[in-house]
């Protein structure tokens, strides 16, 4: 159903992208995002080399990504809390759509993800 004040759909399943600075911040961050229902599942992905720029250097960091499940409802909510409880000063937070989804999954996306 689309939400008539967003325009979007509240059920639509979206992946959400972040990298941590190591592996213990990013199991923190994944289960305050589960404990408090924003995510439905959360995924620490085997660490990488990140190369980007920052403040005018280059620089290289090993990184954790989270590959985060939730809804397009839950985005704005999950996206605050992320970004107040990450602590870099400017944490990658990508939201993508998932084009398309298994239908009992997303339905226990959706249930999960209700707010209590």
């Amino acid at each position: 159903m689309v939400n008539p004040e967003t325009n979007r759909y509240e059920n639509e399943a979206v992946i959400v992208l972040c990298n941590c600075p190591d592996a213990a911040v990013a199991m923190t961050l994944a289960h305050g995002l589960i404990e408090a229902r924003l995510a439905a599942c959360v995924n620490l992905l085997p660490q990488i080399q990140s190369v980007y720029r920052w403040e005018g250097r280059i620089e290289t960091a090993a990184e954790v990504p989270l590959l985060i499940k939730t809804t397009g409802e839950r985005y704005a909510a999950l996206q605050t809390w992320l970004a107040g409880h990450h602590p870099y000063d400017v944490p990658e937070i990508i939201a993508l759509p998932a084009q398309s989804v298994f239908q009992p999954y997303l339905d226990w996306l959706v249930s999960e993800t209700l707010e209590k």
